[in-house]
């Protein structure tokens, strides 16, 4: 039997995987003050899924899924955004 250590080191190690790959992304927009190869399509529906994920997450009344799904809707959220102000890129 697996320790249950184990599912939490894999768990949270992979919320922080999530919850940081935006970040390359928000900054390479930022920068080039560019965001004409960002898929709007693609963000609107992720920034979806991770408001979805955030409502079950209360709903089940876990904080692990809360807490790493409303940060990956801030930081997808965050690469909307600049798709919006930047899309004339």
């Amino acid at each position: 039997m697996i320790d249950r250590l184990w599912f939490d080191v894999i768990g949270g190690a992979a919320a922080v995987c999530s919850m940081t790959s935006f970040a390359p992304q928000i900054l390479k927009i930022w920068r080039e003050r560019d965001a004409s190869s960002v898929s709007l399509r693609m963000f609107v529906l992720t920034v979806t899924g991770f408001s979805l994920w955030t409502a079950y997450g209360v709903m089940l009344g876990s904080w692990p899924v809360v807490a790493s799904n409303a940060v990956c809707l801030a930081m997808s959220g965050g690469v909307l955004a600049l798709k919006c102000r930047f899309r004339d890129g």
